[in-house]
């Protein structure tokens, strides 16, 4: 706790105005936030650490301060040439790069979305002015917001709707986009072996100023080609994030509660009254129900099986048919009709009901 409360100190007497005495000097700033930057590179340590975080911050600060100082001293303008511009200076256009890979490097969820925005604001202006000094050939991705009107938006949803296409066009731009991404890698790896290269000698002070000149530009050219990468990169997250806010608030509206059926309680069908007396005389008991009484249940709410399918003319009629013709031999007393029935009844008072159907059962 003792670490903690020191390094919150630390951070807050940063924020403190400071006499002229103790200001530090541009070229301070500068080389202390751009160390800062190489430890929280090459440190083991997770970056969302309250030590590292400290030290970002920290870093922010100090850059914040050189860019503020560098612009009071119009170090640079549009209308110069690269030649023009004293060795000294030339590091320092540097500070818009290192301040979008510090702010980058800031872990806070629910400010993300502005971080991010933030260090494509940083890269952006970094790359707008190599661009202007012609330090070398990149193609310079679209400022922030563009484009922001939305018909534009409209359009890209729409276009995010349809089904995938692949036509020659998007192959050929998807081609260039791959080789430009190889080149700049390639460029970037020759930068990084001639700065190992040049490095010891501008460390010790005792480099010539033309050495000294090559490695701020090597430098440049470098963090231009990280920027251009960091930028893609930045775009795509911000996509994602947009769509996170999104979800949380469609997330958040209120929605409409799902209609439930009430459950049905549990009961027990019985063959007939009697059953239904045995079964219900438990405690506790169940609700007991015969299967007439569930029939005409069922009949009258209309979910029987064969309720609602429409009967053919033709069984109609053949069902008044016999219908009719029972009537006929009941009334006129047809003694080999009357014999079949008075058989079937004595049958049916011998056997019970299903004696004899072996069907299916072995």
């Amino acid at each position: 706790e003792d670490a903690l409360t020191k390094m919150a100190a630390a951070e807050s007497n940063l924020d403190k105005p400071k006499s002229d005495a103790e200001s530090p000097k541009l070229s301070e700033l500068l080389d202390s936030g751009w160390k800062a930057l190489d430890e929280v590179d090459s440190t083991n340590e997770p970056t969302g650490s309250h030590p590292i975080q400290v030290k970002i911050k920290r870093a922010i600060l100090q850059l914040e301060e050189a860019s503020r100082m560098a612009t009071q001293l119009d170090l640079f303008s549009r209308n110069e040439e690269l030649e023009e511009i004293a060795t000294a200076d030339l590091k320092y256009l540097l500070l818009p790069a290192l301040l979008g890979a510090l702010t980058m490097k800031q872990v806070n969820l629910a400010q993300r979305l502005e971080q991010v925005r933030k260090a494509r604001v940083y890269f952006w202006d970094f790359l707008k002015r190599s661009q202007d000094y012609d330090i070398m050939k990149f193609e310079l991705p679209k400022p922030a917001g563009e484009p922001s009107d939305e018909a534009a938006d409209e359009a890209a949803e729409e276009l995010s709707s349809r089904p995938p296409t692949t036509n020659t066009s998007d192959l050929i731009a998807m081609a260039v986009r791959r080789q430009a991404k190889i080149e700049r890698y390639k460029q970037k790896k020759e930068t990084e072996a001639k700065l190992s290269e040049i490095k010891a000698a501008v460390d010790s002070g005792q480099a010539e100023d033309e050495i000294v000149r090559d490695f701020y530009l090597l430098n440049v050219r470098r963090w231009v080609s990280i920027a251009v990468e960091e930028i893609e990169s930045i775009d795509q997250e911000i996509e994602i994030l947009k769509r996170m806010e999104g979800l949380k608030k469609n997330a958040a509206q209120p929605s409409r509660a799902p209609h439930h059926r009430p459950p049905m309680k549990p009961f027990i069908l019985t063959k007939d009254a009697v059953q239904a007396r045995v079964f219900g005389a438990g405690y506790p008991s169940l609700p007991t129900m015969t299967v007439d009484d569930w029939y005409e249940q069922h009949r009258k709410q209309g979910i029987l099986p064969d309720q609602g399918i429409p009967r053919s003319a033709a069984d109609l009629d053949s069902e008044e048919r016999e219908k009719e013709e029972k009537e006929r031999q009941i009334e006129n007393d047809d003694e080999e009709a009357l014999q079949k029935a008075r058989d079937w009844d004595n049958w049916k008072d011998t056997h019970r009901r299903g004696y004899g159907n072996r069907k299916n059962m072995g």
